[in-house]
Parts: structure tokens; C-alpha cells; sequence
């Protein structure tokens, strides 16, 4: 799915188009920074100049392993260097199977754009000063982007309360009534070794068993990492449906065994869910770091 944002650069409105998490400037909109009435003639003489062809097509040697690097070594030699030399972004993408510059026709992201790295180097040949102040914005966004993607880690932990709340309110009003009094102080950890061993494939006090040293600090939830705990949240709000309709403990652990799988085969490959791993880990690192930084102030 392409999704379009936008960032205002010296009062220019700035499109730019995520493909596969990949930003795509709008070169169009750069170019209207020197011409409003003509971009796409801004755009096809900078393609044109000698210089930029030698920087878009080597971004494509480096960056495209299906560059037509052949076609593009030829017409280096036989067109680049002279004056009828003519290239658009168009004749770019369909004759050179290009990536790196893009024209598009959306609803909402109609024109010519380009990744990044190609869309700064535009912007240079435009104007330093011009190239400054997108590059300024456009680092504002990304970094408004990881907070944002922070936030939904954040709201991934509260989520997990609130299904823990739900699935010991399923056990505490259906299972707990019709036990005895000898079994209500285990029915809860016993349910919660349901998940699991659905999940993990062994039971708490196994975990602790095993990881003695772990087990002083905290459980094994504690030490799991984000895709196993995104689906013992799910996991949970299923057992508590499950416990409703009066399944039984045994088919229940069978039932939420091939839905784990199931979910983890799906989520792992996830381009979504890595940045969420990417940025969990960049938020251990920078408190690893923090707690580093803190004992040797100690010290």
C-alpha cells in the first residue's frame, strides 16, 4: 500500500510518496521552487545535464540489482556527451527498469518523484539554501514518524494489561465458581501456563527451572520479545471467548497452540511489525546506555 505525506519547505508544499516504507520526494514539487508554470521542464533538464546522469545512474547501479546498467553504459557513450542529449523520467523508468525515479499518476501523488538520496542531490542543482531547508524538514518528519511509531509500542504495553485484565475476569466469572476452594489458588497460574505453553512450549515454573539466574529478576514474559508478546496479548483475549463458551482447558491449549503458529508465521515476515522490533530495540539500547552512563557517574 502507497501512502502520501507532505512537509513545507519555504512555503512550498512538499509531497512525498511511502512506497514499501521507502520515501519518495516529489521532484515536482521541488521544481516549482524555480519554475511554478513548467516543472516537469525543470525536471527534464536537470535529467538532461551530464552531472546528474552520473549520479542517478550510478544510485541505480548501487541501489537496483535490475538496472539495465548495459542500455545506460551506452547511451553514456553515444548521447550523454552531446547537446540532443535528452532524458525524461518516463523513457528512465521504462527503458532502464529505474527505481529511483518514479513518475506517477495517483490520485494524490501525481508527478514525478524520486527517492531521497536523488531528491536531495535535485534539490542541490536547484538551490544549496533550498536543499538545506528540505533536508531540515524532512528529518523533522522522520522524526516525528519514530514517535509516533514509540507511541503504538507504548500502546501495544497498555494493551497487554487491559487483556490481562479481561482474561482473569473470564477465569475469576466462569471458571472460579464452580471449583473448589483448594483449586481457586492455582486456577490462575494454571490458565496463564495455558498460554504459555501454547506460546513459549513450557509451563513458568519449567522457565524458571531452566533460567534460574533470570527467574530472580523477573518471569518469562519479562524476557520475551515484542512478536511473542504483540501475540499472548491476542492470545489472551481469545482464551477469555474460549472460556465463555465453556471449551474445555485441554482443546482450548490445542486451539491457541495453532493460532500462535499461525500468527507468528504471519507477523514475523510483517514490514509493519519490524519497525516496531526496530524501534523497541533502539529504545533497550538507549536505556542500556542511559543505565551505563549512570553507573560510571556513580563511580
Amino acid at each position: 500500500m502507497n501512502v502520501t505525506t507532505q512537509i513545507v519547505v519555504n512555503e512550498q508544499e512538499i509531497n512525498i510518496l511511502v512506497i514499501n516504507n521507502i520515501e519518495y520526494i516529489s521532484l515536482t514539487d521541488l521544481a516549482r521552487y524555480a519554475n511554478e508554470k513548467d516543472p516537469s521542464g525543470v525536471i527534464r533538464n536537470w535529467m538532461s545535464n551530464k552531472n546528474s546522469f552520473e549520479f542517478y545512474s550510478l544510485w541505480e547501479e548501487i541501489n537496483n540489482s535490475n538496472f539495465n546498467s548495459v542500455e545506460s553504459h551506452r547511451i553514456k557513450t553515444n548521447e550523454v556527451p552531446y547537446n540532443r542529449f535528452t532524458m525524461t523520467p518516463k523513457r528512465w523508468k521504462d527503458k532502464f527498469n529505474a527505481t529511483g525515479i518514479i513518475p506517477s499518476s495517483g490520485k494524490y501523488s501525481k508527478g514525478t518523484f524520486a527517492h531521497s538520496d536523488i531528491a536531495f542531490e535535485f534539490a542541490s542543482w536547484l538551490s544549496p539554501e533550498f536543499k538545506l531547508y528540505l533536508i531540515t524538514e524532512f528529518q523533522k518528519l522522520k522524526k516525528n514518524e519514530s514517535y509516533l511509531n514509540k507511541a503504538d509500542w507504548h500502546a501495544n504495553r497498555i494493551l497487554a494489561k487491559i487483556n490481562y485484565m479481561i482474561h482473569t475476569d473470564a477465569i475469576k466469572n466462569i471458571i472460579v465458581p464452580t471449583i473448589t476452594q483448594k483449586q481457586k489458588k492455582f486456577i490462575y497460574s494454571e490458565e496463564a501456563d495455558v498460554l504459555n505453553v501454547a506460546l513459549f512450549g513450557i509451563t513458568a515454573k519449567d522457565w524458571k527451572l531452566k533460567n534460574p539466574k533470570l527467574a530472580h529478576k523477573g518471569n518469562i514474559r519479562d524476557y520475551t520479545d515484542l512478536l511473542h508478546l504483540v501475540i499472548l496479548n491476542n492470545l489472551e483475549n481469545l482464551n477469555a471467548e474460549l472460556i465463555k463458551m465453556g471449551i474445555p482447558q485441554n482443546k482450548r491449549l490445542i486451539k491457541l497452540n495453532n493460532i500462535a503458529k499461525k500468527q507468528m508465521e504471519l507477523l514475523k515476515n510483517n514490514t509493519t511489525f519490524k519497525n516496531l522490533e526496530y524501534i523497541e530495540n533502539e529504545i533497550n539500547n538507549n536505556s542500556n546506555l542511559l543505565t551505563e552512563k549512570n553507573k560510571k557517574q556513580t563511580n
